[in-house]
């Protein structure tokens, strides 16, 4: 199967699984929040809001999956394939803003520890448990190397983890009578959704900001070109991602004035392609040096 036909694939498989997440995380956030203002528990609040984040990064990975098929136009000639990127980075600010509400609202409890139902608590929070773990499976399977679907699967591991500490503090409560393990649940919340959120933002940001991608080397790839049979040197070599799994690359090749271009460019496509999965290449070739260049990196 073809490198194209197996994006295409992935991309059907990665819709079809924010679907049945959406769905799942959608009736559980309301069942959590319903329990969560019954038991009086900020952990299990914390736990519903995160959920809340969820629904809304799997809308916003739906929304990008969509804009992305859109065939490209005159003025956006690469098509709207950064709507995945820019939707990855949204998801990111969504999990900082959050973790400023669970912050205050832990602080507030641990200065004041209120009574909570932890029996409430722990129900729910094992439901939680077992939604986002069916999630992350569903998820885990389609994902690939798609920053969109990573983004989304980013948010429910924190909410799983999330779900642990809830359940954590729940029996702390009931078998310890330890008030204050619900805001330290809403502290270890707001953790697990700062890491996520770093990593995702920084993802992002490095593609916005045009970044080699992390897994290509630029020194290999350059030798690499070298050792084409009639190049004699690499210069203004860039590699940057349009969306996931969608790298370009742009270069300049001196060339031996005996050489044939067409042979050249044949087996320098085929080694992009093969070797690096890069499909979007535009390859200059020169048949005499330039008397000052610099490579880029």
């Amino acid at each position: 199967m073809k490198f194209h036909e197996e994006q295409a694939l992935l991309r059907q498989r990665g819709k079809k699984a924010l679907w049945i997440c959406l769905s799942m995380t959608f009736a559980f956030m309301i069942a959590e929040a319903a329990g969560g203002f019954w038991s009086g528990s900020i952990a299990l609040l914390a736990d519903a809001a995160h959920m809340l984040t969820d629904f809304f990064a799997l809308s916003f990975a739906l929304f990008a999956f969509w804009i992305a098929e859109k065939p490209p136009t005159l003025r956006m000639s690469y098509g709207f394939h950064r709507m995945e990127i820019l939707a990855a980075l949204a998801n990111g600010v969504i999990l900082l803003d959050l973790i400023i509400l669970i912050l205050t609202q832990a602080f507030k409890r641990m200065l004041a520890p209120a009574p909570v139902h932890s029996g409430i608590m722990l129900f729910f929070a094992g439901m939680g448990l077992a939604v986002n773990l069916a999630s992350m499976r569903i998820l885990k399977g389609a994902e690939g190397n798609n920053l969109n679907l990573k983004g989304a699967f980013f948010h429910v591991v924190a909410d799983m983890l999330g779900s642990v500490g809830v359940l954590s503090a729940g029996f702390s409560i009931r078998y310890f009578h330890w008030l204050y393990a619900d805001a330290l649940a809403g502290f270890l919340i707001a953790t697990l959704i700062a890491v996520c959120a770093w990593k995702l933002l920084r993802d992002s940001v490095s593609i916005l900001l045009e970044a080699t991608p992390l897994h290509i080397d630029l020194e290999e790839l350059e030798r690499c070109l070298l050792e084409v049979k009639g190049v004699k040197d690499v210069h203004d070599l860039h590699v940057w991602t349009i969306s996931s799994g969608k790298e370009s690359l742009s270069a300049h090749l001196d060339i031996e004035k005996q050489a044939r271009p067409d042979d050249i460019l044949r087996e320098v496509n085929r080694l992009l392609e093969e070797k690096f999965r890069i499909f979007h290449s535009t390859v200059q070739l020169e048949t005499v040096s330039l008397p000052e260049h610099q490579a880029h990196f």
